[in-house]
């Protein structure tokens, strides 16, 4: 079995991003909501998505954007979450191995950590 590489290039970037989103697109739980509820722009949306996750992980600083508003109104709860962690862990596994692709999955395991928690709190607000 051939050793997984890590990531360290643009290259690899897209290949995270095109994969995981690939994966999302087939997905029961989150094709309705990026598709259906958002509508997302995947022209637009995928470099948006290079350029964040190469400023996260090879710290290119490209990404200029405050990506949590945009999560705010999606009809998404912790399952929601956890299926979208799910797949970006699956996505690093099958093409990486390595100390860049830990920190992509504790750097997800963040965000979908702090964005769920947020729009729970921002929904428990909206209905008192």
């Amino acid at each position: 079995m051939a050793l997984l590489p890590d990531i360290h290039t643009e290259a690899d970037i897209k290949i995270l991003v095109d994969s995981f989103y690939d994966k999302v697109n087939q997905d029961d739980l989150l094709a309705p909501v990026f598709n259906g509820f958002a509508h997302v722009n995947w022209p637009s949306h995928l470099p948006a998505m290079y350029d964040f996750w190469s400023s996260l992980l090879l710290g290119t600083s490209r990404y200029r954007g405050r990506p949590f508003p945009k999560h705010l109104p999606l009809p998404v709860d912790a399952a929601h979450f956890q299926r979208w962690l799910e797949l970006f862990y699956a996505t690093v596994h099958e093409n990486f191995a390595g100390p860049v692709a830990e920190e992509a999955k504790v750097r997800a395991l963040n965000i979908a950590t702090m964005f769920e928690y947020r729009i729970r709190k921002h929904n428990s607000l909206s209905i008192l």
